[in-house]
């Protein structure tokens, strides 16, 4: 067994977030066989990922707020505190805050041992995010 010392609380960069975005790392990834990584990322009101896709597919937790989530080509879906996502590998999608609330998710996946798990894209036009 092992108490972990894990990161200060870091903020979203700029190319893959817009607006305020927060994350703490909850479980860095281990040696093999898991390389399971986890945050709680923490979104002010409007604020979202860019697109981007996942090589081993996401898994999302909803703990707080009210937030979207939208997968290319598909429609844009209203995510509540509870409620789990599941994006399967190579699925390009966004998530974040609507505009009138924060919201905060639990964000898990695997990672890569020659790193490229996540594959960021283009940030939303604004006739992609939905306004309030």
């Amino acid at each position: 067994m092992e108490i972990i010392t894990l990161p200060a609380t870091s903020k979203g960069p700029a190319a893959m977030f817009a607006g305020d975005v927060w994350f703490d790392v909850v479980a860095p990834p281990q040696a093999d066989p898991s390389r399971m990584k986890v945050n709680i990322v923490h979104f002010s009101p409007g604020a979202h990922t860019a697109w981007h896709s996942h090589a081993l597919g996401q898994t999302l937790h909803v703990t707080e707020g009210v937030g979207y989530v939208q997968s290319r080509g598909g429609e844009v879906v209203k995510i509540l505190p509870g409620q789990t996502i599941y994006t399967p590998p190579g699925e390009e999608h966004w998530h974040g805050a609507t505009p009138d609330h924060f919201m905060s998710h639990l964000a898990m996946w695997e990672g890569i041992p020659e790193g490229g798990e996540t594959t960021w894209g283009a940030h939303l036009t604004d006739d992609e995010y939905p306004s309030a």
